[in-house]
């Protein structure tokens, strides 16, 4: 850009080209003064700065009120494409219509947050929205702040406590533990003493592979007992399998043992702390209505 351009581009503001704009359209002072809501004197001044700016008369005196300049002419269409263009960037953000929406979310969350907040949501979601595409990426919680922050990832469903800190959140639910072990399991019966619990044989979900240790052997260990895990997986989904098929027996969020017939839940001799499942998303996306959208569509039906 020449220094001349920048100097010009310098003196311009946004009065100025939107007077430019009308003059042009109207080649009439007076018109153009209605139409802006400005006196004519107003308007004289305008075009007096832009023909200064511009090193151009623009507009001249002809038989039939005023007739642009080669420039002015050169001028007019890109000048009114750039207003369209900025008044379409600085207008209200339109509502959203997830009838007629056509976007691609996507949502991290782990095989737990699929089958408790997903799996619900996903019927309606599709009536409600169904020319939008869901995309499920695997839950990395050191990593989801920074895709959150590029705009790689849209919302990730977690604890409250090993949440990242830095984002938005929304409270979906407050989650605890029961024993769940095969219907017709015969240790599970009748409500187990805390001795007769230690002795069976349970499977544990570890996240991070291969642990044997878990929020319950805490309870336990407070109370100077241990319980029999025969079985560390790294996903709920091969654990109810597992229960299904097996005598084994596990300690498991509630709302993930509640809908199936294969299963029995029974109340465990101990207390187990639960835990808060959060909504996650970047201040990024916050406002934006379409995302808006989604976060109320899910926490309304969670």
């Amino acid at each position: 850009m020449s220094g001349i351009s920048v100097v010009n581009l310098r003196k311009l503001d946004l009065n100025l080209l939107m007077t430019l704009d009308v003059l042009l359209s109207e080649c009439n002072v007076t018109r153009t003064a209605e139409r802006l809501h400005l006196s004519q004197p107003s308007v004289s001044v305008h075009l007096a700065k832009l023909r200064e700016i511009f090193g151009d008369p623009l507009l001249l005196p002809g038989a039939r009120g005023m007739r642009p300049t080669a420039r002015a002419l050169a001028l007019r269409e890109p000048l009114r494409r750039a207003l369209e263009a900025l008044e379409h960037a600085i207008s209200p953000a339109a509502p959203f219509d997830p009838a007629l929406a056509d976007h691609t979310w996507r949502v991290a969350a782990t095989d737990y947050s699929e089958m408790t907040v997903l799996l619900p949501v996903l019927s309606g979601l599709r009536a409600a929205a169904p020319g939008t595409r869901l995309a499920v990426v695997e839950m990395v919680p050191a990593d989801f702040a920074r895709q959150a922050a590029e705009g790689l990832i849209d919302l990730a469903f977690h604890t409250r406590d090993n949440a990242p800190a830095g984002l938005r959140s929304r409270l979906l639910f407050a989650e605890r533990y029961v024993l769940v072990g095969r219907q017709g399991h015969p240790r599970l019966k009748r409500r187990l003493t805390l001795a007769q619990f230690c002795a069976l044989e349970h499977v544990i979900v570890s996240p991070d592979g291969g642990g044997f240790h878990a929020a319950t052997d805490k309870a336990l260990a407070a109370k100077g007992m241990a319980r029999r895990v025969a079985l560390s997986v790294p996903h709920f989904t091969f654990v109810m399998s597992v229960l299904a098929n097996t005598d084994l027996v596990a300690m498991l969020p509630a709302r993930l043992a509640q809908n199936t017939d294969v299963l029995r839940i029974v109340e465990a001799p101990l207390e187990v702390p639960g835990y808060e499942m959060m909504m996650l998303w970047h201040e990024r996306s916050h406002r934006d209505p379409a995302h808006r959208w989604l976060r109320e569509y899910i926490a309304g039906l969670v």
